[in-house]
């Protein structure tokens, strides 16, 4: 990282448990963790300091909070307040919400029999939490999967279907993450 910074060029770190953000004291930290609610984040971590989504406020716990719920105000920067609240309910894609993901059926371990860019229909098994079966509820290409073999718990989102069916959009970036993108 501060051969990056030597050469001018901006350094992008990933710090899951969040113990370099209080040693490196960046200008700048951007919590996209995207958890619905703050884990921890403050505005003392850095000058600079934005909350992606839900569970943040801006001028309490974060400078800034970017929208991240589909709609008119997807991207937004809030310089005063909070993003819209999580409804729990995926934005529709091709009609569909909900249905488009993926959710353990129990807590265990997570085993895939599908991966990212197949094609599915509804009713096929895409793996298997603990004996249960994770099943398909639409038709469409399978564009989001965690990663095989991990403990995951019951409800925990693991993938999703999108059901315009188009491959090649598993190997770019969506029209969400790209306003997010843009507005950070």
């Amino acid at each position: 990282m501060f051969n990056v910074w030597q050469k001018g060029q901006i350094a992008i770190l990933v710090d899951s448990d969040w113990t370099l953000v209080k040693r490196l004291r960046p200008q700048i930290v951007i919590d996209a963790i995207i958890a619905k609610t703050n884990l921890g984040t403050t505005l003392e971590d850095a000058p600079l300091v934005i909350g992606l989504g839900p569970g943040f406020t801006a001028g309490a716990d974060v400078h800034r909070v970017i929208e991240t719920m589909r709609g008119h105000d997807l991207g937004r920067v809030i310089g005063k307040g909070s993003a819209l609240a999580d409804t729990g309910i995926p934005g529709s894609i091709g009609g569909h919400t909900a249905d488009r993901v993926l959710r353990a059926p129990v807590g265990g371990t997570l085993h895939l029999q599908r991966n990212i860019t197949d094609m599915v229909a509804a009713g096929d098994i895409i793996g298997s939490v603990a004996g249960q079966h994770v099943v398909a509820r639409i038709d469409g290409v399978i564009r989001g999967l965690i990663r095989p073999g991990i403990m995951v718990g019951e409800g925990m989102k693991i993938g999703d279907i999108d059901p315009r069916g188009q491959v090649d959009y598993c190997f770019s970036v969506s029209e969400k993450s790209r306003a997010i993108g843009g507005a950070v």
